[in-house]
């Protein structure tokens, strides 16, 4: 189901690809629409009424078999009401777009949605946006004027955001109906530049930090432990790593499986483990003795779900107080996966980029690696040496 904006209500019932039934309302009578597909082509017929509750019993009916309906002689396309709102072509991307992306991207597009909807107004034509309108986001994004929590942010997310509605209004100026027309008939924000980190925040967690946070581990509890080992070890986002369950984990191969819907990317894989993550994750095991898909950190309330982020991110600010280090900005789980990237830059980028679930090497080298001062010193020693 997707809710992107009052005016947007939608229900889905079924699978992709074999039964699956949506319910909408008619922008223009408010009479519940059911729509299907039917030898890959969308079909649609109205259902007579205004009861949601009804039509979604008859939604899921229809996906059951229990429901036989004959579509229109000539099947409605799925576009929204004429002038096209931005909520009706978030709606649209929600439905068509999003549900192909990874767990968390899709999160990201539904937050992006709801904000820009509540930024520029729902009911904007968005063949209207223009240089003044990206300038004036740019500057109140940055102030923190527009946002959902009202707090400024730097380049890198306001780049972020806008690169997603380009990606919309890109797909909304290529995306044709049944009757072969466009959304919009070109992207009007085509071109326009983001704005760009002069001096990005990206730490890399030092060798001396990560061992100062691994000795007072055990005060902050098992399931921040082996948290920090695995995420020293992989090199995995701490999303990824919450995720992971016993099934995942193949102690007598020492591998660890990725799954796809819990990676940033959608990139599912498989890595090896070292010695150091089977031994943690050999500990985990005797603090909590499940198997199968049981989670392998558990929420403290409930052994059945994951840890979730915001107990994560506790953590880490315990083990910082705990080791007596310096707050920093920037110096979160992720200056693990930076560190991670920074140890192994000897290594093949490909070598690299499979351990760590990389998809591209480019963000490895402009994100994540960094040399440090020996690093550095160690290659100007081998040129002299070389020269001589």
């Amino acid at each position: 189901m997707a809710h992107v904006g009052g005016d947007q209500r939608s229900y889905s019932a079924g699978e992709w690809g074999r039964n699956r039934a949506r319910i909408f309302p008619d922008p223009r009578t408010g009479m519940i629409q059911i729509e299907w597909r039917v030898d890959g082509r969308r079909v649609s017929r109205s259902l007579g009424h205004r009861d949601w509750k009804r039509a979604e019993e008859q939604a899921d009916q229809f996906a059951d078999g229990e429901l036989q309906l004959t579509p229109r002689e000539r099947p409605p396309t799925i576009r929204a009401p004429r002038p096209l709102t931005l909520g009706a072509l978030f709606g649209i991307y929600a439905e068509e777009v999003t549900p192909t992306k990874a767990n968390l991207t899709q999160k990201c597009d539904m937050a992006a949605m709801r904000m820009f909807l509540k930024y520029f107004g729902k009911n904007r034509d968005p063949s209207t946006l223009s240089q003044r309108d990206w300038d004036r986001f740019i500057r109140d994004r940055r102030s923190g004027i527009a946002g959902r929590r009202g707090k400024p942010v730097a380049n890198q997310t306001i780049a972020r955001d806008l690169t997603f509605l380009v990606a919309v209004l890109n797909w909304a100026a290529k995306w044709r109906d049944e009757e072969g027309k466009l959304l919009l008939e070109t992207n009007p924000l085509r071109g326009l530049k983001t704005p760009i980190e002069k001096n990005p925040r990206r730490v890399v967690l030092k060798e001396s930090e990560y061992q100062a946070l691994l000795e007072v581990a055990p005060q902050v509890g098992w399931r921040f432990h082996v948290a920090l080992v695995l995420a020293h070890e992989t090199g995995h986002r701490i999303g990824a790593i919450r995720h992971l369950r016993w099934s995942d984990i193949d102690f007598e191969g020492g591998a660890i499986r990725w799954r796809a819907e819990h990676e940033k990317t959608g990139f599912g894989h498989v890595t090896p483990a070292t010695a150091v993550a089977i031994a943690v994750l050999t500990e985990a095991r005797r603090w909590n003795p499940r198997n199968g898909d049981a989670p392998l950190l558990p929420h403290t309330k409930d052994p059945l779900k994951c840890t979730t982020n915001a107990m994560a991110a506790g953590w880490w600010r315990k083990a910082v107080k705990l080791a007596g280090l310096e707050p920093k900005r920037g110096r979160g789980w992720h200056s693990l996966r930076r560190k991670f990237a920074s140890d192994l830059m000897d290594q093949p980028l490909k070598v690299l980029c499979d351990l760590g679930g990389w998809k591209d090497a480019k963000t490895v080298l402009k994100c994540y690696q960094r040399a440090d001062e020996g690093r550095l010193r160690t290659a100007l020693e081998r040129r002299a040496r070389s020269l001589s």
